[in-house]
């Protein structure tokens, strides 16, 4: 498709524009340019050093890759492989996910930066000319003629840039420019919790595997990330303000309290710039479309930390999207109908995933939270400790998800 300058503005014409260079923007821009479609995604960040949270690939995600042929290629950079996640709770240790007999290529949880992840999607997205991506293009407002969207609007460092396309898709997360300006509905199911990120240095002798810590009041989660841990503890929602005024020093002994083990480097933690506070969500939108118009990942479905799928589930969306709407696209008769074969697709894992989430937030996070006497193993991680095999169960869970998408034939649709 050719560019043409029009009052000052560039304009550019595809058949699909994603908004949003993240996991689900670049997965889906990669395949459907894969399939013939021509893309055009847009990046409102100049590169990909963000600092994202979890950076985990999970055993459906590398799946994907496995099917796409690229999953040798991107296992030799630099990664940690978690095939246990691992809790102590009141004392006890006890496996709750074992991926270990997982029927995937890969029997276990990758941790990699985003960044390393997305410049790898990238560099085998160009591979394909029917694939463009615009960095420091920040998209400002969608572009509508007769009720259906027809493109989007943006700035970049060069000017005004408008995109016009037959489908325009909404992957630029949880607090989505295209779903505030497409004025969908979002239903917000709560969240009781918020999480303070950080990174605490990792020595020799600790352990390889994440692990949770929960005890008196104190949730605390270590995620192993080579030379150090990224580390999460779980507050009570808009609790921020109460921990600040506490002080840094009554944070560092909470911390130490509950994971003993890491005393010796709290201090590692010098002022609060070294705290970064996620602020949890969970929602969805009542309808993921309008006529020319998809939204998925985060944008469509925000998720909880908790497993840390949400990333992941952005994926399977774009899979599914892609499998779903490619021969539509190059057809160029995308209908309404098309838009809610993907909604339907995927709102049974989004629901089931989101309802999980919402109890643990509920039932365990909140009720440890609220606690101040030493914990008792619930029933549930009794009997996980009682029979390990069914360790398997939340592995299936976290690591495949309840829906997994496999890589349609390049004609799919």
């Amino acid at each position: 498709m050719s560019d043409e300058e029009t009052s000052g503005t560039e304009t550019l014409e595809t058949t699909c524009c994603i908004v949003g260079g993240g996991p689900a923007g670049m997965v889906l821009g990669l395949l459907l340019a894969r399939m013939g479609v021509d893309v055009v995604v847009l990046e409102k960040h100049g590169d990909f050093l963000r600092d994202f949270r979890g950076d985990t690939i999970h055993p459906s995600t590398l799946q994907v890759m496995h099917e796409l042929g690229l999953l040798d290629e991107l296992l030799k950079r630099p990664h940690q492989e978690a095939k246990r996640l691992n809790g102590v709770v009141g004392g006890v240790e006890i496996t709750v996910a074992d991926f270990s007999q997982l029927p995937t290529r890969c029997q276990f949880i990758a941790f990699m930066p985003k960044w390393d992840f997305l410049d790898f999607l990238s560099e085998h997205a160009k591979h394909y000319r029917n694939f463009r991506l615009w960095m420091k293009a920040e998209v400002k407002d969608l572009i509508e003629e007769d009720g259906q969207v027809v493109g989007v609007r943006a700035t970049t460092p060069d000017g005004p840039l408008d995109v016009r396309a037959r489908l325009t898709v909404g992957a630029d997360g949880r607090r989505s420019t295209v779903r505030d300006r497409a004025g969908l509905k979002v239903i917000d199911l709560g969240a009781p919790i918020d999480v303070l990120w950080m990174r605490l240095s990792r020595r020799a002798d600790d352990p390889d595997q994440p692990l949770g810590r929960f005890d008196q009041g104190r949730v605390f989660v270590m995620l192993f990330r080579g030379e150090y841990w990224q580390c999460g503890y779980v507050i009570a929602k808009g609790g921020i303000d109460e921990t600040r005024r506490k002080g840094l020093a009554a944070f560092r002994e909470d911390i130490a309290k509950v994971a003993p083990f890491m005393r010796d480097r709290v201090g590692e933690l010098r002022d609060w710039d070294d705290v970064k506070l996620l602020t949890v969500t969970v929602d969805r939108l009542e309808t993921w479309h309008r006529p020319g118009l998809l939204c998925i990942g985060d944008a469509a479905h925000a998720m909880s930390p908790i497993g840390g799928v949400g990333i992941n589930l952005a994926i399977q969306d774009a899979v599914a999207t892609a499998n779903i709407l490619a021969a539509p696209l190059r057809a160029g008769t995308v209908s309404s109908a098309d838009l809610d074969r993907v909604q339907k697709r995927r709102i049974f894992p989004t629901k089931m995933t989101q309802r999980l989430q919402v109890f643990l937030q509920d039932c365990v996070l909140g009720r440890v939270l609220g606690s101040s006497a030493k914990l008792n193993l619930p029933w549930p991680l009794r009997l996980l400790r009682r029979f390990p095999f069914l360790s398997r169960i939340p592995a299936r869970v976290i690591g495949m998800g309840f829906r997994p998408e496999h890589i349609g034939p390049r004609g799919s649709g």
